[in-house]
């Protein structure tokens, strides 16, 4: 990966969407959650946004007040020359005028402090990019990693399976050559007094299986018996 500094050149040539606006990114963190420091980047970069939402909002706010004040102020001046003009419509004259003030400030701070927030989203959005880029980085190196050992895994399993699976064979092949060999040697008659077939043998060696299969950990029905016991 590219040194942190050429990132960041790299980022003021180019525009990046912010981050905690687009549903892919957060997506990117689906599977194993996001980092604790990525949090924390994220979460200021949430409250940039959302204080630039709510000072435009405030701004929008006291325009509309501005502009009602100075029609009161306008309606009230026309009327400085009528009979009914008192003490009374002057103090409210006075008191729009400084809520007008009051505004004024008000506004031109707000409007300061949202042409410092592009600059400050921009940053700390660039930051996140850095961040999420290393985080990435480093999670795509390590599923690659696994994902070899478990390749590996796979292929030692699979010429392990293949080299029991002839063990198989020939221990098959084996029993009905013995099988056959004392058929040959001995003739059925011999072999009957054992009590002994080839089918039988099939049938010991197919419970042997099942056995096996329900009872992995090898123990015998007589020793299961014997530790209940």
């Amino acid at each position: 990966m590219k040194e942190e500094k050429n990132f960041k050149e790299a980022l003021r040539e180019k525009k990046i969407p912010i981050l905690v606006l687009d549903q892919k990114w957060h997506q990117l963190f689906s599977l194993g959650g996001k980092p604790e420091n990525i949090t924390h980047m994220e979460e200021d970069l949430t409250k940039l946004l959302e204080r630039q939402g709510q000072l435009n909002n405030d701004l929008k706010d006291m325009k509309k007040l501005k502009k009602k004040l100075m029609g009161d102020i306008v309606a009230n001046m026309e009327g400085t020359h009528a009979e009914k003009f008192g003490a009374k419509e002057s103090k409210k004259l006075e008191e729009n005028r400084r809520l007008i003030d009051e505004l004024n400030e008000k506004m031109e701070q707000a409007e300061d402090e949202l042409l410092e927030l592009p600059t400050l989203i921009r940053e700390r959005n660039g930051e996140l990019m850095l961040e999420t880029v290393q985080y990435s980085y480093d999670k795509l190196h390590k599923n690659m990693q696994e994902a070899a050992e478990i390749a590996e895994w796979i292929a030692r399993v699979r010429k392990e399976l293949k080299i029991n699976i002839i063990k198989k064979q020939n221990r098959e092949i084996n029993g009905r050559q013995i099988y056959a060999y004392m058929h040959d040697i001995f003739g059925m008659e011999i072999l009957n007094l054992f009590d002994l077939n080839y089918e039988e043998v099939e049938e010991h060696l197919d419970k042997k299986k099942k056995d096996n299969a329900s009872n992995p950990s090898g123990e015998s029905a007589g020793e299961k018996k014997t530790q209940n016991t």
